[in-house]
């Protein structure tokens, strides 16, 4: 590959060579992800994966994939990429393990308008470093160099993940009771769902990013620019330990669209919101913005980045299993009777 190069490719604005610079930058940090499963290197057409199987009676694969979203626009504004790859990977593996699945492999694409090595490789050190968290290797991904399609300093970052869980142990609603507790796992901020409306509300441009607000401790920008929270292991340890009957990612669409997505026909859940405090950065938002609670509820997280469910008899031991694994976790709901309705009071 060294001696790949096109003058007129170069021309019309893409340098193969940059690709080539970047693969050796990222290398490292790549080849940290990697496990005893992984039997192939980076740079080959495809990643090759032996899944741990054993032990399973008939194991299960999970998918997912997703994007950062608008929050781009604030990395490209505070020109800081090292920790949105984080995101990228957070999106993906958090959903995965709502089935009880255990992440094997990420692949990541990005996509830019002039591919800078140092950049390219400083976002993927930070999906090797989310790799890392979700206890999965990164075994491949694409680097598409766009000329005319993306900015020159603009880029689009997303990822696919695949998990494995034995048929007899995923995580389904079907066990659910009226009675049956939710816990909520803290958010490390506004995760990566609702940028476009906080980018409305902040008129996000690179002087705004630099205020500093006393009760956030921190300016807006790097408020906001918080990576997702992982919550893979946590969440596979309190499996180990806890009968869990339902998992929710919140993401995009906040409490309302998320947590009925883990019920099961004919129960609904009361969340009540005075059971935490909500983070300063969502009350910011609100008054700013002027939004209404309801709004807040259905676009954000809230500060819960995740929701489980479990008896009641277990409540105070998944918390302090949570708890135990570096999570701040609260009781905040219960299952009622319903319809997969979501009530908040």
């Amino acid at each position: 590959m060294e001696k790949s190069f096109s003058e007129s490719y170069k021309a019309a604005g893409v340098d193969v060579t940059a690709g080539y610079k970047g693969v050796q930058l990222m290398k490292k940090a790549v080849q940290s992800t990697y496990t005893n499963a992984v039997i192939s290197d980076i740079g080959g057409f495809g990643g090759l994966y032996a899944p741990q199987i054993q032990g399973m009676e008939e194991p299960i694969l999970v998918s997912g994939t997703d994007g950062v979203g608008t929050k781009l626009k604030l990395a490209f504004l505070m020109d800081k990429h090292d920790t949105i790859g984080e995101d990228c990977v957070a999106m993906c593996a958090n959903d995965v393990i709502c089935t009880g699945a255990s992440p094997m492999f990420f692949l990541d694409y990005m996509a830019l308008g002039k591919n800078i090595p140092e950049k390219v490789a400083t976002i993927v050190t930070g999906v090797a470093e989310g790799c890392k968290k979700a206890n999965c290797s990164l075994v491949g991904g694409e680097t598409a160099e766009m000329p005319g399609f993306y900015p020159e300093d603009e880029y689009d970052l997303a990822g696919f993940c695949v998990g494995v869980v034995d048929k007899k142990k995923i995580i389904d609603s079907k066990t659910i009771e009226v009675g049956d507790k939710v816990i909520g796992l803290a958010s490390s901020g506004v995760h990566s769902n609702g940028f476009s409306l906080v980018r409305k509300v902040f008129d996000v441009n690179e002087e705004n990013l630099k205020e500093y607000v006393e009760e956030l401790g921190k300016t807006v920008g790097e408020a906001l620019l918080e990576p997702t929270r992982i919550y893979v292991k946590p969440i596979l340890k309190l499996i180990e330990e806890v009968k869990v009957k339902g998992i929710s990612h919140i993401t995009g669409g906040g409490f309302y669209e998320n947590l009925p997505r883990m019920l099961r026909d004919g129960v609904s859940l009361k969340i009540d919101k005075n059971s935490y405090e909500v983070p300063a950065l969502f009350k910011l938002i609100a008054s700013r913005g002027n939004i209404p609670e309801r709004d807040m509820y259905n676009t954000f997280n809230m500060g819960i980045g995740m929701a489980v469910i479990v008896s009641e008899n277990e409540v105070e031991k998944a918390i302090n299993l949570l708890k135990e694994a570096g999570e701040e976790a609260y009781l905040i709901g219960e299952v009622v009777e319903g319809n997969k309705e979501i009530i908040i009071e």
